[in-house]
């Protein structure tokens, strides 16, 4: 039961991860500072929900292991510097802002490629060393970016004269990663199968029992958002903003279904999916 709270509770991590990083995307010298600091404050907050959460966990199970005490390390450097960097954003200079942000970002990746091996079939450098943390941290990516989106999309409503430059970017930013994420899922899959040991086994486990699961997960996960990606395109071309943060809403609806469907399958089958 731990480790099924636990495959659920890195949604929020990844959108923590994924957030930051989406931050990144839009043009800093054209959008308020209250932009950032709302939407840094939410992703500071599922940081925080995924700390605390994996820490009651540990302390319910008792007599952790070294490996999960240096992983509860990371994502508390990780929370750390992203509540120095929104604090930060409250700085006139941005001496601070460019110090700290790299930081919670490359610490955030971090602490997922530490929550991936934790996860990995077997041992040694096989294709697992990079298909776990890249396919976790693809979904992170893809869950910040329409996060980021549709709290990007609502800024419309405060400065009305902003351009439409910012979501547009952050719209290709959405797709891109999102079918990054489709791609490194279907390798993921293929590569595993293709070798041999727990991660070959894993496949037939999939294959065998939960193939419907993992077609549900693709269709109305990646697939559906990037049908929904259209939709925010042609509707960017018109140019009206609102309509494009309702598509977001949708969007994120069916990108966070697909994450949830695969930490079930990352329960079920130990593959990152």
């Amino acid at each position: 039961m731990t480790q099924f709270a636990e495959c659920y509770l890195l949604i929020f991590g990844q959108l923590a991860v994924g957030g930051i990083a989406a931050l990144a995307v839009p043009p800093f010298n054209v959008i308020e500072r209250g932009f950032y600091k709302s939407s840094a404050g939410i992703f500071l907050g599922s940081a925080l929900l995924y700390l605390v959460g994996m820490i009651a966990l540990v302390v319910r199970a008792g007599s952790p292991s070294a490996a999960t005490l240096a992983e509860l390390a990371t994502w508390g450097v990780f929370t750390t510097c992203t509540a120095v960097y929104l604090a930060a954003l409250w700085d006139d200079t941005h001496a601070r802002r460019v110090r700290w942000y790299p930081r919670s970002l490359f610490s955030g990746v971090l602490a997922l490629v530490v929550t991936a091996s934790t996860y990995r079939l077997g041992g040694g450098l096989g294709p697992g060393a990079l298909l776990y943390p890249f396919a976790l941290l693809t979904g992170a990516l893809s869950l910040g970016a329409v996060a980021t989106g549709m709290l990007l999309g609502h800024w419309y409503l405060i400065d009305l004269g902003l351009s439409i430059h910012p979501l547009s970017r952050l719209f290709r930013y959405f797709v891109a990663v999102t079918a990054l994420h489709l791609i490194v899922l279907l390798a993921t899959v293929i590569c595993l199968a293709l070798g041999s040991g727990p991660g070959a086994a894993a496949v037939r486990l999939l294959w065998d029992h939960h193939l419907p699961l993992f077609i549900t997960r693709l269709v109305l996960g990646p697939c559906a958002a990037l049908g929904i990606g259209y939709l925010i395109h042609r509707t960017l071309a018109i140019p009206h903003t609102m309509a494009a943060t309702g598509l977001f809403y949708i969007a994120i609806l069916f990108v966070l279904v697909g994450e949830m469907l695969g930490r079930l399958l990352l329960f079920r089958t130990s593959l990152p999916l």
